[in-house]
């Protein structure tokens, strides 16, 4: 059992408990945080604490965590859609609704379990044992492009041109509402939401908040406009979590179907965010040249944007 011994600030004098516990390191989310309180495990002065406590400064909490279970990916035979394959890397173009790793809730029919049986474990083992090969990732109901290292070699080129900005990735949307502006740049910074811990937000102008960001960039094109949505093409310089989805939504423009970040009612007429990874680009990590992946749109895609067409 991991125990830890939180002494509360006084700026977080009159925070809910739940709330308080999701800076703790071990405790991500507010769920969790819950979880542990209904089960006893978090206390003060050696009193078991009710999740609706408003936390007093000076107030000495102590954790009592769990053991973490270890997992490791084992081998799935899923399909996979393989664009290009050599001994170091393997381009895939990943279907909406795989999830890319094992996580809670999702230890099985992942990418990395369909990785293991196509590659017979030979993947860069520089991710860990939950995800190994994975240099970056897409989230659950992004379709498209992804390239994943075999060797370390392959690994450590590949994460450096992440780190430089120079790996090129292009996404196609559709978004909500009419883009008056053909092009657009999105310079806004994108943290950790202070409530909901699963989400990411914008900080831009929050001054001490900033501290908790990293500088995102996203450049906007207008392919196609329709009476109430827009077709664009969106280009990252940054590679944050949610980027395009958090940049759209900051703009009033959210990708249709995103319910975390569109709104209610915006998502009505898509069972998931409307966003597919189209092109990769990158300099091959150990041969050198500069190679380009395409991903066509998928049919979930191209019959969104017939109905959105067709008003």
């Amino acid at each position: 059992m991991n125990r830890i011994e939180i002494i509360a600030p006084a700026e977080k004098a009159g925070k809910r408990i739940d709330v308080f516990l999701t800076d703790v390191q071990g405790i991500s989310t507010r769920s969790m945080a819950q979880k542990l309180l209904a089960d006893g495990r978090i206390t003060c002065s050696g009193k078991p604490l009710a999740k609706n406590y408003k936390v007093n400064t000076g107030d000495v909490i102590t954790c009592n965590l769990p053991k973490p279970a270890i997992y490791e990916a084992i081998a799935e035979d899923i399909p996979l859609e393989i664009l290009y394959e050599d001994a170091h890397l393997l381009v895939i173009n990943k279907p909406r609704g795989l999830v890319v790793h094992p996580a809670a809730g999702n230890w099985e029919g992942t990418l990395v379990n369909a990785l293991m049986f196509h590659c017979k474990g030979e993947l860069s083992g520089i991710g860990g044992v939950l995800r190994p090969g994975i240099v970056h990732r897409l989230d659950k109901d992004t379709s498209g492009i992804m390239v994943v290292a075999k060797s370390d070699a392959a690994h450590q080129g590949l994460s450096a041109q992440l780190a430089d900005n120079s790996m090129v990735r292009i996404y196609t949307a559709v978004c909500c509402g009419i883009l008056q502006q053909d092009k657009m740049r999105i310079d806004a910074p994108i943290g950790r939401h202070p409530v909901h811990r699963t989400k990411m937000a914008v900080f831009a102008g929050l001054g001490e908040m900033q501290s908790h960001t990293r500088r995102a960039v996203t450049y906007v094109e207008v392919l196609e406009r329709f009476s109430k949505h827009t077709l664009i093409s969106a280009r990252l310089e940054t590679g944050r979590t949610h980027q395009i989805r958090v940049h759209m939504a900051y703009v009033n423009h959210p990708v249709l179907g995103d319910v975390a970040y569109g709104g209610a009612g915006r998502s009505f007429l898509a069972d998931g965010q409307v966003l597919h990874a189209t092109t990769l680009s990158f300099s091959h990590p150990v041969a050198g040249q500069v190679v380009t992946f395409t991903a066509p749109l998928p049919e979930y895609f191209t019959k969104m944007v017939e109905i959105v067409s067709s008003g």
